[in-house]
């Protein structure tokens, strides 16, 4: 975050606003991260003046379009939404390897509990259908070791989610063995310190770049586009990929 602390308002009307959420910032306060002390909710309320109600949720590190209603009335119709399966979300990545050119992974995937907050969760729920369209934009090889080969291979992929799964995205691309770069918790541990080194990358390369919805007030389409910010489209220009994604 920069130092003015002011937050990419990507969209506003009098029932719903969306940000571009830049990647280390939840979206509320949360026991699994208790010392932190900024949230997308909060930020948010401070800099329009009024409550805001989050409708779903990215992970702390992932950036991009994160929708707000503006009262909890619209909140509610716009969960429902989300609920059924009827927002179409996009996303970005950068993977290991090259990926197929695209494809559907369906793979369910059993709850992940947090042992903070998920204590009296039930622990033996039945995994829960979760499914992943995917399109490989772009690749790079990049000549250097990581691993057991020579060179290093990436491929950028659009991803659409058509379920909602905890860490579905995360857990789907290691599922098929390309795990997102820069992922601590699903990822390959080498390929991120190499990032690091290499590029100072110190985030998950996935970006929520697109919202689609019929608003739930108005009953127009709406379309939101969050353009990659400053650490992740520097990392795409760095490993020759930055015109993948531009325009």
């Amino acid at each position: 975050m920069h130092a003015s602390r002011m937050l990419d308002i990507l969209y506003q009307d009098d029932w719903l606003i969306a940000i571009n959420k830049p990647s280390g910032l939840l979206v509320h306060r949360s026991m699994i991260d208790r010392y932190e002390t900024r949230f997308a909710v909060q930020m948010l309320r401070d800099q329009i003046g009024q409550h805001v109600f989050p409708v779903h949720r990215l992970d702390k590190p992932t950036s991009g379009v994160l929708l707000f209603a503006l009262n909890s009335e619209t909140a509610r119709k716009m969960g429902e939404l989300f609920s059924a399966g009827v927002v179409c979300k996009e996303y970005l990545a950068v993977v290991r390897g090259y990926t197929e050119e695209q494809g559907i992974i369906d793979y369910p995937l059993k709850e992940e509990l947090d042992k903070k907050s998920d204590r009296k969760a039930r622990q033996d729920k039945e995994a829960q259908e979760a499914v992943t369209a995917y399109r490989r934009l772009a690749t790079v090889e990049l000549p250097y070791a990581v691993g057991r080969y020579q060179t290093a291979r990436y491929s950028l992929v659009h991803l659409m989610p058509k379920t909602g799964r905890k860490h579905q995205l995360r857990r789907h691309l290691k599922h098929v063995f390309h795990p997102i770069v820069g992922d601590t918790t699903h990822g390959d541990g080498k390929q991120n310190q190499f990032f690091r080194d290499q590029f100072n990358t110190h985030r998950l390369l996935l970006h929520a770049n697109r919202l689609r919805f019929v608003h739930p007030e108005t009953a127009c389409a709406v379309d939101i586009h969050a353009p990659l910010q400053g650490d992740f489209a520097d990392v795409m220009s760095a490993i020759g990929l930055g015109d993948a994604v531009s325009g």
